[in-house]
């Protein structure tokens, strides 16, 4: 349980972050090579590649090098992770408010039209 917390800690780390947030979109498109996805960014490679390794380790990307070229990929299981421990959290959410609507609705019943 502890590991799997961290593992989500270091996911939603790296997901805080609004350029590796538009870096996870880019490759949800497909892979890419690193130049190519820093392109869109007002940054120097070296800042660029650190935004990269957050990804990477948080498992969230992985990337692949041929030659001189080092291409990158969204790792969807990493994703999936995310999303499922969001839907958890979207089934709790609403069934508290559920409940609170039906606590409201029998404390202030409908008026019975005479």
């Amino acid at each position: 349980m502890v590991n799997q917390q961290a593992a989500l800690d270091s996911l939603f780390h790296a997901l805080a972050d609004p350029t590796r947030r538009a870096v996870v979109s880019r490759l949800l498109k497909g892979a890419a090579p690193v130049k190519r996805l820093s392109e869109p960014f007002e940054m120097g490679l070296p800042a660029f590649l650190k935004h990269l390794s957050v990804l990477e380790l948080s498992g969230l990307i992985r990337t692949e090098k041929h030659g001189r070229v080092r291409t990158c990929r969204v790792d969807a299981e990493r994703l999936a992770a995310a999303e499922g421990w969001l839907s958890q959290q979207r089934a709790i959410w609403q069934g508290r408010t559920d409940r609170l609507a039906d606590f409201v609705e029998s404390q202030n019943p409908p008026e019975q039209n005479a």
